[in-house]
């Protein structure tokens, strides 16, 4: 009665048991004793072949299984159901009347977690089946709390991204009103980069990092004075030079940034002053050891910059941007990337929509 009593105590009394033995004599004896011990849901066959198709509807907890049957013997049975459930843990009881050391060793080896010579104590094979079910009960609730603690590390992670995101754009928003009246120049050039990103085939998550990243592109502007990023005059050699040092000055805001958002960010900082033939700043970089989230933002700014009023001059058409990107194609600019990016201008200007649609992805 100690033995009932452990069963119907708790939830291991609603766990569900499967019984495979093709002998209905043996099916029912082992059903009498689980029913006496307080387990109502069990299911059993007397047809191997159909005992997965029973696994499968039944979802037990615990599984029963004869050594010698036709057409599927015990142990090919046991492979068949640890591949269908691994990497679960469910429990397998091999019950048979073969007491030989091989069987023992045949059905260990398949994956039976005991082994039950019949007929077999009663009290032996319920405290074994409890222990089982308790060992069941206590992996599914490590696998709660895994999950749980998945969950929990992906929200904080969601969160932490959501932050990054925010200083981004308050970021993105000091260095954009100093760049144009508007104060949307680093808006237009994170989406355009990221519609040039998607005509050359860069995966979603890079495209979605350059949407915002490229927003910092001249977060170093900050340290440049007003008087020489508003000067309606050509720039002289030592003003210059102090337009140059804004890319250390974004480096160094945006430097030992963890995140792959930050990161992408200084990469771009640092590389879309290249110029592809080796003669840009800072590093000199040509070609493609410029890199390509540096290149695209470079024409993707020089692009915005020609089609938008500047201190010093008037507002191109969109055709004559893109002639003045083509002759710097080979010198300042990757031409693949121009070519995205005419690429768009003309989807745009044939009333298409640039950063969605099958026509984008064909497009490198």
């Amino acid at each position: 009665m100690q033995i009932a009593k452990h069963a119907t105590d708790a939830m291991i009394a609603r766990s569900k048991i499967m019984i495979v033995d093709d002998n209905p004599t043996n099916v029912q004896i082992v059903e009498r004793m689980l029913d006496w011990a307080g387990f109502a849901n069990v299911e059993s066959t007397c047809k191997p072949l159909e005992a997965m198709n029973l696994l499968k509807e039944f979802d037990p907890d615990l599984v029963i299984v004869d050594y010698h049957m036709p057409g599927l013997s015990g142990t090919e049975l046991i492979r068949l159901i640890r591949r269908e459930t691994e990497p679960n843990f469910l429990p397998i009881l091999m019950f048979t009347a073969d007491m030989t050391k091989e069987a023992k060793t045949e059905a260990m080896s398949a994956g039976a977690n005991d082994f039950l010579t019949k007929p077999g104590e009663s009290q032996d094979i319920l405290l074994r089946v409890c222990n089982y079910l308790h060992m069941r009960q206590l992996c599914q609730g490590l696998g709660d709390k895994n999950r749980t603690l998945e969950d929990m590390v992906h929200e904080r992670t969601l969160a932490l991204e959501k932050s990054n995101q925010e200083v981004v754009e308050r970021l993105a928003r000091a260095a954009e009103y100093r760049d144009d009246d508007s104060g949307e120049h680093t808006m237009r050039i994170g989406e355009l980069s990221a519609s040039i990103a998607q005509v050359l085939k860069m995966s979603e998550f890079e495209v979605g990092l350059i949407r915002l990243a490229a927003r910092l592109h001249d977060i170093g502007k900050v340290g440049v004075p007003d008087n020489i990023l508003a000067k309606e005059g050509e720039l002289t050699a030592s003003e210059f030079e102090l337009v140059k040092k804004h890319v250390d000055i974004g480096l160094d805001i945006l430097a030992g940034g963890q995140s792959p958002l930050l990161r992408m960010a200084e990469r771009i900082v640092a590389s879309h002053h290249e110029h592809f033939d080796g003669t840009g700043y800072p590093n000199g970089l040509a070609g493609t050891e410029i890199p390509l989230p540096g290149r695209i933002v470079a024409v993707a700014d020089a692009f915005d910059a020609l089609t938008h009023n500047r201190p010093y001059r008037a507002a191109l058409s969109r055709d004559a941007a893109l002639a003045q990107l083509w002759k710097c194609a080979e010198t300042q600019f990757d031409p693949k990337v121009v070519e995205a990016l005419e690429f768009i201008a003309s989807q745009k200007a044939a009333g298409t929509s640039a950063g969605t649609g099958a026509a984008l992805a064909t497009a490198a």
